[in-house]
């Protein structure tokens, strides 16, 4: 493994208008090609909480490069994400895992272009599938704390989108049939569910988690659903995993904290690892 940190020159300003984010992508692609001697990746990942162990059990890693050297990209700003990104061999295929321990949330405020970067630098890398994983909130009191579930559709609550301009993308199966097919492959006992994404960075009141399910959800977070769009935009399959680190506000009587979704993670860490690693080998 090497670890790569030279400072990348001229970090751009995404919240300005006369940027290009997908030139910023581009930008990003070719240091992370530079940086691990890969032309091209086949498969990112986005490990968001409790998913952390993924990256060592899909296969070697064989570059890390510290987020902020790459253009775009910060330090991790979560309690339980890495602010690295990995270039991981997938087993002995010859094919390369891009696989980011952090993301960008809405809430920091930096800006909608900013939470898609890592996609869009994806896609710019090469990828043609990108698996978005999350901890969440589960509405369903029969997913106990550690238990991942398959996101099958989303609702967007942010009042954002990536998209910007006239530039109308379908998001009917958003979430790829044929890669939740691939997951329920490895482990039958999947089940499946409809995210929603709130804006955070508090936890949702339990009348908005109410809300919620009233809506059609089952799982509540704070991430993923913009990344998902921008995945669709630049023709990325997309396949995501909730981890249920706690039952959603007013679903259990206890109070919630950060605490308990990394408590929830780690306990899960192994198991969510091998079904994310084994699903990446099938891919």
């Amino acid at each position: 493994m090497t670890e790569q940190s030279r400072p990348a020159t001229g970090a751009p300003d995404l919240t300005d208008p006369a940027t290009d984010p997908f030139e910023v992508a581009r930008a990003a692609a070719a240091v992370i090609a530079e940086r691990t001697g890969a032309e091209r990746h086949d498969v990112a990942l986005v490990l968001g909480s409790g998913w952390g162990q993924t990256g060592d059990l899909i296969g070697e890693t064989l570059a890390t490069i510290d987020n902020a050297d790459v253009p775009g990209f910060g330090k991790a700003a979560v309690a339980g994400h890495s602010g690295t990104m990995r270039s991981v061999a997938i087993g002995d295929t010859g094919r390369r895992a891009l696989v980011y321990g952090t993301r960008t949330h809405f809430y920091e405020g930096k800006g909608v272009r900013a939470v898609v970067h890592a996609v869009r630098t994806a896609a710019a890398a090469g990828c043609s599938t990108i698996v978005l994983t999350n901890g969440c909130g589960g509405l369903n009191p029969a997913w106990a704390p550690g238990t991942p579930v398959l996101i099958r559709d989303h609702i967007n609550l942010t009042a954002h989108s990536p998209i910007e301009g006239a530039n109308f993308v379908d998001l009917t199966d958003l979430y790829s049939p044929r890669l939740r097919d691939i997951a329920r492959s490895v482990d039958a006992a999947l089940d499946e569910g409809v995210y929603v994404q709130f804006r955070g960075p508090h936890y949702e009141t339990p009348a908005e988690v109410q809300m919620a399910k009233v809506l059609g959800g089952d799982l509540v977070g704070m991430s993923t659903t913009l990344e998902a769009i921008a995945a669709r935009q630049a023709g990325l399959e997309v396949l995501g995993i909730s981890l249920v680190t706690n039952l959603a506000a007013g679903i259990s009587d206890q109070p919630l904290s950060h605490d308990e979704v990394l408590e929830a993670g780690q306990a899960a860490a192994e198991r969510c690892g091998r079904l994310l690693a084994a699903v990446v080998a099938s891919l």
